[in-house]
């Protein structure tokens, strides 16, 4: 079984372009993290929000990254983090074409 790990918070900027190139290093040593299978970054300039949606292979790796980000999310000065995990029902998402894997 796999996990989804949602993740939102308020963010000033940097969006679109900028933000990739601001956070290029960030997303190459997400790719390091226990258990990570993928991540889908999130962003919504209008309503300063941004975020992702991650896959882990176990709860206990999503359970550390989503600590682990949280602190360091607080560290830029963002005090609100809403991570949410949830089950991956394989069957299911097979049936929709979603990656489980």
């Amino acid at each position: 079984m796999s996990y989804i790990l949602q993740v939102d918070f308020k963010m000033e900027g940097p969006f679109g372009n900028e933000m990739v190139k601001e956070f290029t290093d960030l997303a190459k040593s997400i790719n390091d993290e226990e258990g990570l299978i993928w991540k889908i970054w999130t962003e919504d300039s209008e309503a300063k929000e941004a975020g992702g949606i991650y896959l882990f292979e176990t709860k206990e790796s999503e359970c550390k990254y989503l600590t682990m980000h949280t602190a360091r999310l607080n560290g830029f000065g963002i005090e609100k983090v809403n991570g949410k995990i949830f089950e991956v029902n394989e069957g299911l998402t097979s049936i929709n074409h979603g990656p489980s894997k």
